[in-house]
């Protein structure tokens, strides 16, 4: 629910920002400071998991502490450092007239960090509605004062809030997305600060988190590589104008909003899945515990892919008229995501082991896949090629997880099974996007799509539904 607030930006941005290289601008943004809150966490919030639960967990108080009093003290580094280079690095980017862009991010990435412990903190305690409600919160207030900074643009009623001192100006439109972020990004933080006081610094514990954390930037680094290069790179490998490259952008990151269903049901599972499975694996039924929960979250996920992915002529009205000419690589997106999905499931081997060093291999061979990829199809493809690109990514990601995974933590997948809800469900969405002119679709071909799901559904139940047990 609350990552579907933080969604509702986008039918607004995208009504908004008529020039799609403006939309472009905030997408590749955001895409370089995932890269930078990997950095920043350098794996202390799954560290923190590894040693505050699971097998022979430490003293709660001192891991947290520990994590905590480390992210405080990097934290003011690295944003000072950003600070300092801010206008070096808006003329890299680009975008030399505004250094500000990158001041207001180096404050959000920062604020984001501090806060990323206590709330893996409200997580391992199962604590999910202060959880929701400091989530809400945040973005609630994001939402907010993205409705404050642009609505009079929307309405094109520019002077609408001038009696609050605001009249809308379209050339700090996109900063205005910025401050909006860094100041809901500040409320999230001033709640937490009651908790971050007296907290005790452990060398000894500070080690065992550095050393089992460390590896997981790499992989996250890679990960990031998987998940947001593409944006970057369109930039780059485009053959237009910087502005049509944007555009180009902006039309990609608009359109990647639609598998939003599918990115909220992988997110929800991770943020559930990470704390369970380390709770889980103290029991002796725990490999078979994980296979379940593999293949009912394939299940879901499948009924997401065909429920969204059949009907881009429907969820279309989520994004603006403009954007509307990247709706064909809507069922790639899912379908990647998806993927997504299955590795994160997957990924629980090297986290129970320990064997994170080794488990790099997986990521960062994902961002080897996917760098070349991206470079071999978008000159040729576009925001296309970038989207297949992403697809062969995480689906070699999901295989070779798999073949080491087994090596060392051996979990009963039921392979057969997933295969089949897989294969049926992308045959079932192929035959109703081009079957029957899912781009264009009527009342009759929307019917047809709606058996379609209903007979995948009820294949589901028949063969797994009926007899759901956990």
């Amino acid at each position: 629910m609350v990552r579907m607030l933080n969604f509702l930006l986008a039918p607004l941005h995208t009504r908004v920002f008529l020039d799609q290289a403006d939309y472009g601008i905030i997408s590749e943004m955001y895409a370089y400071v995932t890269f930078l809150n990997v950095v920043f966490m350098y794996g202390m919030e799954t560290a923190f998991f590894r040693y505050a639960s699971g097998k022979n967990p430490l003293d709660h108080k001192k891991v947290f502490g520990t994590a905590q009093a480390s992210l405080v003290a990097t934290t003011i580094l690295f944003v000072g450092i950003l600070m300092l280079m801010s206008g070096r690095i808006a003329t890299i980017l680009e975008y030399p007239e505004n250094r500000n862009y990158v001041l207001f991010f180096a404050g959000i990435i920062g604020l984001d960090a501090l806060v990323n412990i206590p709330f893996a903190r409200l997580r391992l305690e199962q604590k999910p509605w202060k959880y929701f409600s400091v989530k809400l919160m945040g973005i609630g207030v994001n939402v907010l004062l993205n409705v404050f900074f642009l609505l009079p643009a929307l309405l094109n009623k520019p002077e609408m809030f001038s009696w609050l001192g605001y009249t809308y100006n379209p050339d700090t439109a996109v900063a205005k997305v910025f401050i909006a972020n860094l100041c809901a990004s500040a409320v999230v933080f001033l709640v937490f600060v009651p908790g971050l006081k007296g907290l005790k610094f452990d060398p000894l514990i500070w080690k065992k988190l550095l050393k089992y954390g460390s590896p997981l930037v790499l992989i996250g680094l890679a990960g990031m590589v998987n998940e947001t290069f593409d944006r970057i790179l369109l930039k780059y490998l485009l053959p237009g104008t910087l502005e049509e490259n944007l555009a180009q952008i902006g039309v990609y990151s608009a359109v990647y909003k639609i598998s939003i269903f599918m990115t909220l049901a992988v997110q929800a599972f991770r943020m559930g899945a990470e704390p369970f499975f380390f709770q889980q694996s103290s029991s002796e039924k725990a490999p078979v515990i994980y296979a379940l929960v593999m293949k009912y979250f394939v299940i879901v996920c499948c009924i997401i892919f065909l429920g969204v992915g059949m009907f881009p002529d429907v969820f279309k009205v989520i994004i603006g008229e403009s954007y509307h000419s990247g709706l064909s690589i809507v069922p790639i997106l899912l379908l990647a995501n998806l993927l997504l999905g299955v590795y994160y499931n997957q990924s629980v081997w090297y986290k129970l082991t320990d064997k994170t060093l080794y488990a790099t291999i997986i990521p960062v061979a994902g961002a080897m896949l996917s760098i070349v990829a991206n470079l071999i199809l978008i000159p040729v493809a576009g925001y296309t090629g970038a989207a297949w690109a992403r697809l062969l990514c995480y689906g070699s990601m999901v295989v070779l997880s798999y073949i080491i995974g087994q090596r060392f933590y051996p979990v009963p997948y039921a392979l057969r099974k997933i295969s089949i809800y897989l294969g049926l469900s992308v045959a079932l969405c192929l035959i109703g996007l081009y079957a029957f002119n899912t781009f264009n679709g009527n009342d009759a071909t929307i019917f047809i799509r709606f058996v379609l799901l209903a007979l995948f559904v009820g294949f589901a139940w028949w063969l797994d539904g009926r007899k759901f047990k956990l």
